[in-house]
């Protein structure tokens, strides 16, 4: 979404991991931000007419014919351009820079100094800074017309920038916590250098939305597919206040939730202007997943039943539109902003075949996570709704490791139950946390007399961006007392075990 009543920074991507991270920092500093493809024509830029352009960073060599180039043409369009990392090597390679192999490559943080006090970027920053690098070439001249402006030990040309082309570029990743002061570097760009008014706001959001919503939507009723995750819950809230009455939600509930997640879901959208549906479909769900073990076809076998249910459901709704939580991430990943997909989601990219439905509703499509549960709390939901953790579609499935029956998912309920309840009790917050039900049983002792149950692991982790996480260092006496009361009060396990494996090399779910 770029919308001409405010203004926007384009993020062009040329492969780097961290363009979505880029993207938020920008929004983060008040500025409007939308990622497209490295390749995009200079005529549709031309026309978006962004204040700013960054360059991400990117895996390849920029000197090697198979890597992603641009034209001399963006340099010369009067906006002003920041590169990072392989951003800076394309702007110094595409304006006759000499770009090359370095003799040492530096990864991790690295001490820099910044150099030229007379670059807007370092405007109230330290001279010497702790950066994240990550790169195998480097600049060995620069362009005509730029000036280094920042050094490392190996790194010579760790900035350069010419000002009266408003060209600037760093070797580091600014956009990543672990680049001190990186933020205040971006707002530097944006304010000292684009002339950012900082007019990218909630508020400001909703107010457009509203009017988008109706112009869109006229008389007629929308229909969507509430699951009760943070993006479905925001998009039910917006749809509602933009057209009250003219909203049918359905909840499909397929009996894998967490424990008494249904009927908060139910009573957070009672007494709305709106039409809330709850299919329980529990028994249709476990009766296809009698037998099966393996997680990929646990998976595939829930997402075509869910739309199956849901499809049967929204039946008696034809001719109305259909509404979806698609965000900014879904549409990144999917390659209709770069070109490069990274998942294949079931709700980016249009209707289904064979709809029903005359329209598609997408009013979160321009946010990121962070974004929608703000805009969550400016509708007033309820933050339990706001805060939820992710959760995978085919919920406890995924963390019931093997065969899924009823009382294998009411076991793990039951203890994820009392993991996140002594959490709370002990005011620890971190990223995501849960329970997963193994398939494995082991011996254990309870009174006088010998069991044979399920061990049960816990997840706990740290995480930004949910791309690499740590193991959370979670108190031992907590432990010690989710454990204890796992044991004494969940029948079916007899022992529980604690992850500590960061992503990578584990991934944050366990299936």
């Amino acid at each position: 979404m770029a919308n001409n009543d405010i203004q926007t920074v384009l993020v062009l991507d040329f492969g780097g991991q961290y363009k979505e991270l880029i993207a938020r920092r920008v929004r983060e500093c008040g500025v409007h931000s939308q990622i497209l493809a490295g390749s995009t024509p200079i005529e549709k830029i031309k026309q978006i007419s962004p204040i700013g352009i960054i360059l991400t960073g990117g895996p390849h060599s920029v000197y090697e014919d198979s890597s992603p180039h641009t034209v001399k043409e963006l340099f010369e369009l009067g906006i002003p351009v920041l590169g990072i990392c392989y951003g800076m090597q394309l702007m110094a390679y595409t304006l006759g820079g000499d770009v090359r192999s370095c003799d040492v490559s530096e990864y991790g943080t690295i001490n820099t100094s910044y150099d030229d006090k007379d670059c807007p970027l370092f405007k109230g920053l330290s001279e010497n800074a702790v950066t994240l690098m990550s790169h195998t070439d480097r600049i060995y001249e620069t362009p005509e017309g730029f000036k280094p402006a920042a050094h490392t030990s190996d790194c010579p040309i760790a900035a350069m920038y010419d000002e009266a082309r408003r060209l600037y570029a760093v070797q580091f990743h600014p956009e990543v916590e672990r680049t001190k002061q990186g933020t205040q570097l971006l707002r530097n760009f944006l304010y000292e250098v684009c002339g950012a008014k900082g007019d990218y706001n909630m508020d400001d959001f909703i107010q457009r939305e509203l009017v988008r919503i109706r112009e869109q939507v006229g008389s007629r009723q929308v229909v969507l597919g509430l699951s009760g995750g943070v993006d479905s819950s925001v998009c039910a809230a917006i749809l509602e206040k933009a057209i009250p009455n003219q909203l049918t939600c359905i909840f499909v509930d397929h009996g894998m939730m967490r424990k008494n997640e249904g009927d908060e879901i139910e009573r957070a959208f009672a007494g709305k202007s709106l039409n809330f549906v709850r299919v329980n479909a529990e028994d249709r769900f476990l009766t296809k997943l009698a037998g099966v073990s393996d997680p990929e076809r646990k998976r595939k076998i829930i997402g075509e039943e869910f739309v199956r249910v849901f499809e049967e459901e929204s039946a008696k709704f034809a001719g109305s539109l259909l509404a979806q939580g698609t965000i900014y991430p879904d549409v990144v990943e999917s390659g209709l902003t770069t070109g490069a997909v990274i998942k294949s989601h079931h709700n980016v990219g249009g209707l289904p075949k064979d709809t029903k439905f005359v329209g598609l509703v997408e009013p979160l499509r321009s946010l990121f996570k962070d974004e929608v549960r703000e805009l969550g709390r400016k509708l007033g939901l309820d933050e339990t709704l706001v805060s939820r953790q992710p959760f995978p579609g085919p919920g406890l499935a995924v963390r019931c490791i093997g065969e899924i029956t009823k009382e294998r998912l009411d076991i793990l309920r039951d203890a994820d139950y009392i993991f996140r309840e002594e959490l709370q009790k002990a005011d620890l917050h971190y990223g995501q946390f849960f329970a997963v039900l193994t398939d494995m049983r082991t011996v254990g002792v309870m009174g006088d007399g010998r069991t044979y149950n399920y061990v049960l692991g816990l997840r706990a982790v740290i995480t930004s961006d949910f791309m690499t996480c740590e193991y959370a260092h979670i108190p031992y006496e907590v432990l010690d007392v989710v454990s204890s009361r796992i044991v004494n009060e969940v029948n079916g396990i007899s022992r529980v075990v604690y992850d500590i494996t960061g992503k990578p090399p584990a991934t944050i779910e366990w299936e």
